[in-house]
């Protein structure tokens, strides 16, 4: 179901530095680029998610098989962020087709679900505490609100997450039934259809 080709929000946005006048063009990446993510750049997202995630809780929310895994069935719910080709940060999603999540939720994509469920944000370490990972968001779900069979988003997180992602407009659903080890979660949803205006004047 890819359908970046037609949708803005996921054609490769770049963002250069000015050139100053008489200064020689030079052939050079893109200073900033937002795309989706493919199966090539699984190493790239696994290398991230692990130095995010396994110092702070032990666990990381996909393994390396399960990152290509979603790259290979649902690449267009995926969201690189790559200065100077560089992945610097990204958001992996699935869709899901239950109104709360199940342990099941975890490993599978379900191709005519109309939720979309975040697996993983995660910012490189060199580029965190820079509002990276709250632009990638506004970014991702903007982009959602341009899928016509996405009805929400849900994600689950722990305790100390919840204020971050309330500020991009999820709210909190209660504890999430799904547990990993010792960890319990919160889960959190956020609604992106009835948006028609923005659809509208979106370019959608």
């Amino acid at each position: 179901m890819s359908v970046v080709s037609v949708l803005p929000f996921l054609k490769p946005i770049h963002m250069r530095a000015p050139i100053s006048p008489g200064r020689p063009r030079r052939h050079t990446l893109p200073a900033s680029e937002f795309r989706s993510l493919s199966p090539e750049d699984a190493i790239s997202v696994f290398e991230i998610e692990r130095e995010a995630f396994i110092s702070v809780s032990g666990e990381c929310p996909l393994h390396l098989d399960e990152v290509r895994h979603f790259l290979t069935l649902c690449p267009e719910l995926s969201l690189g962020w790559f200065e100077e080709g560089r992945l610097v940060a990204f958001i992996i999603g699935s869709l899901w087709d239950q109104e709360r999540l199940t342990t099941d939720a975890l490993t599978l994509h379900k191709p005519h679900g109309s939720i979309v469920h975040i697996h993983v944000l995660a910012v490189h370490r060199t580029f965190r505490q820079q509002g990276k990972g709250s632009i990638l968001m506004w970014r991702y779900l903007q982009y959602l609100r341009c899928l016509p069979y996405v009805r929400r988003v849900v994600l689950m997180c722990e305790d100390f997450l919840v204020p971050f992602y309330q500020k991009s407009g999820f709210k909190a659903q209660g504890p999430c039934e799904v547990t990993v080890g010792p960890l319990t979660f919160i889960e959190m949803q956020c609604p992106v259809r009835g948006h028609a205006f923005m659809r509208r004047n979106s370019g959608c």
